[in-house]
Parts: structure tokens; C-alpha cells; sequence
């Protein structure tokens, strides 16, 4: 007889090969259906959308004086919906004497009057939400205007107020008792000292941008409490959420912790800088204080309140954060208990990426940025804005298609600046026509363009009538760019192939699962040609194939991961040979400099 071992091992033995048979069976039903297709879990309205940033001096004029206004916005309300613009964000439209044009702010609670009235922005808030259209409004909270109520209060040190703004005394010069020296040698952003002589107070205050803008005191409980006032009014004008201003400058060093006198900062030694020159010292005690970021977590817990206790759609905070990487990531929270704010503003295509740039050099930016990330967060792309060169003058106006479809593939929110989706260009403004504040202080006839912001803030260009159809005033606040006959909207409408149709064909292509809710898989072919990938189980695979260079370049499609073949062109650069449908080998494929391809494939 077999022993007992021996049977007991026999029946496990036929059970395991009845559950192979079965588990087998099994296998290949599921199999001979296909993989089953994920669940696509709603995201909320901010998360996949695309923001386009409205300087709306610039935009479009409705009473023809030369400056753009909110019945202006209202009128093209229709091109943000052509263009597949899910939100639009607004540079300031508050109160203010326009020396930084409209970051001084004077009243934080009713609109400049060259810009409108209260009754305009309600219209755009209304007939933008019939639309789909969320509103987003650009908040100061780091300075105010010296003609505000609130510095006029400071000076004059009524109840309340007295400690608004950082109010410093002089420090007394050791070998002259009447010489009245500044607190430190902190330079502003704009050019010169931080710090401005009151005769009324008999003290220095701080002004980290323009004299005209006193930088508020965060430690004072007064200040915090007005600036959720500010947020709570605009809450309930229907505002959708805020781009935070000047983040990074909200604290300065404490004068406790060195003695009672604010510490002078270490000198960069860049020898290009002259010592009334922002960057000439380390700006290690006026910015990216570690305090700041308890500030931003408690907005971000006002924001969720307010959506929560009003039954409301959610209120975003998008933070302007200009710091290192690991500092920058601080602003989502500190993945402990703190929440931040729903975004900082990515900046590396602006700070780390030029026409210089290969593209090894755009593969690590893009994995550095969604590396670094907190799990669970929501990534952003900024090619441009109104602090910047315009992206084809950045890089090479052959790189817009490329450029603006990356912007569209990558994950997370899509940053529009106006008149990217048309390849506008910096406009020429000479020197007296400046009149950018930052230029004005630094700069001089011979090197004003390096510091003006101006050429970034030309007209919007969107015909080739008057003022490029801006404004029927022949006379603009800025000059119209000299190329608006050949770059304007209208035009690029009726051609058969353009910037705004590559534009449009790319912001469609967002509503597809593989990049709303896919993955993507991003990697260098060559020195001048990258792929990016984005995939999802059961649905169709889009790639971008980008040549950044300056000369054309033959790659091997075979290597990219994630593509199967056929491969079919869904969207192609301007100046490219493909057009829509063509097949494309999984193989040897030559790309013109600054061609862009957008590719179909089938599913996985």
C-alpha cells in the first residue's frame, strides 16, 4: 500500500493540475476579450485644463483710447472657446496709478477705470461661466501702492495700521552723526536700494519691486487677516480662483534674530552686475523664507472652506514661485499634514531651456519636474508670460508647433501666454516708447531691451486692420508689433495650415483618455530629436517626435517604447512635408529643424 504521504501528495497534485486547467481556461476566455479597459476616474475642472493668460492692457481695446479693457475680453470671449481655453487668467484690472501697470495696487476691491467698471467684470464673470470658462484673477498680496489707504494709514501710524508695511530707522553713520544710512544692501528687483526715506514717519520702509510699491509685513496678524478679506470678496464675485503674485518675496529676514538690524546680504560676485543691479547680492535674506510657506498652506485652507461651506465648483491657488526645485515643490505642502497651494507655476522652460538647448536637455527638464513632484500632484508647463521674452524669440519661430505641442502632450495644466497659439513675437519698442518700470530704472538708450518687459506686452495682433484690429486708435499704450500683416489671427484662420490650427488640433486632442488619464514614457532619439509617449490600456497611443535642432535630423522611430504600428500623422508642424493621415515607418524617419510630428498609434 502507498503511504499516506504518498496520497496525500497525489490528491494536491490533482487538485494543483485541475487549477492549472481551470486557471488556464480561465485565462484565455479573458484573453480571447481582450485586456479589460481601466476606469477612467472624473477629474476636477483644473486639473487637465488650459489656462490662458490675458495681459489685458494688451488684448483687445473696446472704446478705442489704445489700452485694452474688459468689454474688450468680452467681445472675443468666442476665441478662447475656438481655441479649446478652459480658463482665463488676468493679469491685475485693480485699482491702481499703473507705475508697474496694475501690480501697484491702490484699492484691492474695485476695477481700474481705464479698464472698466464692477459692472463689466460681473458681465465677463457671467457670460465666461455660460461658456465653460472659469475666471482667474491675479492677486498681490506681497506690496501695495504707496497711494493706497492702507500705506497713507501706516505713514500717518493710525490704530491698526501702524505696523502694515516693514518700516525700518536708519542706521547712524559711525564717522557722521547727521548721515542717515539705509537698514541693509538689499537690491531691489527693479534696480537700487530695497529701502525709501518717509519724511512723514521718520523711517525707511521696504519696496522689494518699484519705490511706488511698499512691501506689506506678513508677520502682522492685521495684514493676514485683510488679505483673506480680499480673497473672500472676489470668492463671491465669482472669481475661480487666484495666481499668487510675488510668492517668494512675502518675508524678509527678522531684525530679532540678528540683533535687533536687518543683516546685509553676501555679494554674488557676477562681475556683469553693477551694485544698484538685482542679482549683484544673494538675495538669501528677501526671498523663498522658509515662513512664506505656512502662509500659502493657510490660503489653501481658507480656499477649500470657501469652496466646502458655499456648496461650490473648486477654488484653485496657483502659485508664482521662482526658487530652486525643492523649494519650488514646498508650495504644494510639505507632504505631511499641510496642503499647499494646487500648483506652483513650472518655470523651467524659461529659466532652463533656450534655442541653445538639445534635446537631452528637454528630457531631463520634463523628468526633473514630475521627479521631484509629490505623489498625487498635479504637474504645469509655462512656456512664456508677461514677464518674459516671448517664447519664439526664447527660442526659434520654427519651434512653435513643437513647442506648443508639448506644452498640450505633457501631463497636468497646459500655460497659454496670449498670442502664443499664433506665434506672436516680442515687438520692437524703442526707447521712447518704453515704459516698463524695470527698463526705466536700469536701463539707459543703449541697453534698455536688456532689462524691458515691454516687447512681451505688445498688442495682441488679430487682424491686419488699424492697431492689427487691437484698437481703432492708430496710437496704442504699446506699439503694435511691426509683423502683425504676416502674424495675426485672422490670417492663420483662413490659411490652410497654421500656428492656430496646430493650436486647436492640439487642444482637441487633450479630450483623449490616453492623455487625460494616461502615462507617459519620454526619451531622446538624438542629440536633436526627443519622443514623448502618452498611452493607455484599450485606447489609441499619440507620440510627439520633436527635432529642436537647427539642422534636419534622421532618427530611428523603432527604439521608442509604447509604439505600435501603424503609425499615422494626427498633427504636423507648419512647415513640415506630412500632413494629416500620412503613414509613417516605425523606423527611419528624417525630421526638418524644428519639425514637430504628432503621431497615432494603435492601441496597446
Amino acid at each position: 500500500m502507498p503511504s499516506l504521504l504518498k496520497i496525500v501528495g497525489i490528491a494536491f497534485g490533482a487538485i494543483a493540475l485541475v487549477g492549472v486547467v481551470v486557471g488556464s481556461i480561465t485565462w484565455a476566455i479573458l484573453a480571447s476579450q481582450g485586456p479589460t479597459p481601466p476606469e477612467l476616474v472624473p477629474l476636477d475642472w483644473w486639473e487637465h485644463t488650459v489656462i490662458y493668460q490675458i495681459y489685458p492692457r494688451s488684448f483687445k481695446d473696446s472704446d478705442g483710447d489704445g489700452i485694452g479693457d474688459i468689454k474688450g475680453i468680452i467681445t472675443q470671449l468666442d476665441h478662447f472657446v475656438d481655441a479649446g481655453v478652459g480658463a482665463i487668467w488676468m493679469s491685475p484690472v485693480f485699482v491702481s496709478p499703473m507705475v508697474d501697470f496694475g501690480y501697484d495696487i491702490s484699492d484691492f476691491y474695485n476695477i481700474q477705470e481705464e479698464y472698466g467698471t464692477m459692472a463689466d467684470f460681473e458681465e465677463l464673470v457671467e457670460k465666461a461661466h455660460q461658456l465653460g470658462i472659469k475666471i482667474i484673477l491675479d492677486y498681490v498680496p506681497n506690496h501695495a501702492s504707496t497711494e493706497s489707504e492702507y500705506f497713507k494709514k501706516s505713514v500717518a501710524r493710525e490704530p491698526g495700521y501702524e505696523n502694515h508695511f516693514v518700516w525700518a530707522n536708519p542706521i547712524i553713520d559711525p564717522n557722521n552723526a547727521s548721515n542717515r544710512l539705509v537698514p541693509s544692501n538689499w537690491i531691489s528687483q527693479f534696480g537700487g536700494t530695497v529701502w525709501e526715506w518717509n519724511e512723514a514717519r521718520q523711517q525707511y520702509y521696504l519696496h522689494q519691486f518699484a519705490i511706488e510699491q511698499a512691501d506689506f509685513n506678513f508677520r502682522e496678524p492685521a495684514v493676514k487677516e485683510e488679505m483673506l478679506n480680499i480673497m473672500r470678496f472676489w470668492f463671491e464675485k465669482g472669481a475661480d480662483g487666484y495666481r499668487l503674485d510675488a510668492i517668494p518675496h512675502l518675508f524678509e529676514a527678522d531684525p530679532n534674530d540678528y540683533g535687533g538690524q536687518y543683516p546685509d546680504e553676501p555679494l554674488t560676485g557676477n562681475p556683469f552686475l553693477t551694485p544698484n543691479q538685482a542679482g549683484y547680492t544673494t538675495q538669501e535674506h528677501t526671498r523663498d523664507q522658509i515662513e512664506l510657506y505656512d502662509v500659502v498652506y493657510e490660503w489653501r485652507g481658507f480656499a477649500d472652506k470657501w469652496t466646502n461651506d458655499n456648496n461650490a465648483e473648486t477654488r484653485i491657488l496657483l502659485a508664482e514661485a521662482y526658487a530652486n526645485v525643492t523649494m519650488t515643490m514646498l508650495y504644494y505642502g510639505n507632504e505631511r499634514d499641510r496642503i499647499g497651494a494646487h500648483f506652483p507655476f513650472n518655470f523651467d522652460f524659461i529659466n532652463s531651456l533656450s534655442s541653445n538647448s538639445n534635446a537631452r536637455d528637454f528630457v531631463y527638464i520634463i523628468k526633473r519636474w514630475l521627479t521631484y513632484m509629490p505623489q498625487g500632484k498635479v504637474a504645469n508647463w509655462v512656456f512664456g508670460n508677461h514677464d518674459q521674452k516671448r517664447m519664439p524669440s526664447r527660442f526659434r519661430p520654427n519651434m512653435v508647433d513643437g513647442l506648443n505641442s508639448l506644452n498640450m502632450m505633457l501631463p497636468g495644466v497646459a500655460i497659454t501666454y496670449q498670442g502664443e497659439e499664433i506665434g506672436m513675437r516680442d515687438g520692437y519698442v524703442s526707447w521712447e516708447d518704453t515704459v516698463d518700470v524695470a527698463a526705466c530704472n536700469q536701463g539707459n538708450p543703449d541697453n534698455y531691451l536688456q532689462f524691458s518687459r515691454d516687447p512681451a506686452r505688445t498688442p495682441y495682433q488679430w487682424d491686419r486692420s488699424t492697431s492689427a484690429g487691437f484698437s481703432t486708435n492708430t496710437s496704442t499704450w504699446l506699439p503694435v508689433s511691426q509683423d502683425y500683416l504676416e502674424i495675426n489671427l485672422q490670417a492663420q484662420k483662413e490659411a490652410t495650415r497654421s500656428h492656430f490650427k496646430m493650436y486647436k488640433s492640439m487642444t482637441r486632442l487633450r479630450k483623449e483618455p490616453a492623455l487625460s488619464h494616461g502615462s507617459y514614457h519620454i526619451q531622446s532619439l538624438s542629440e536633436n530629436t526627443f519622443a514623448l509617449v502618452r498611452y493607455l490600456l484599450t485606447h489609441d497611443t499619440y507620440a510627439l517626435v520633436f527635432n529642436v535642432g537647427e539642422t534636419s535630423d534622421t532618427v530611428d522611430l523603432s527604439t521608442v517604447q509604447f509604439l505600435e504600428e501603424p503609425l499615422t500623422v494626427y498633427a504636423s508642424s507648419v512647415h513640415s512635408n506630412r500632413v494629416v493621415d500620412d503613414t509613417v515607418p516605425r523606423g527611419s524617419v528624417t525630421l526638418q529643424a524644428g519639425e514637430a510630428l504628432v503621431l497615432r498609434a494603435s492601441p496597446m
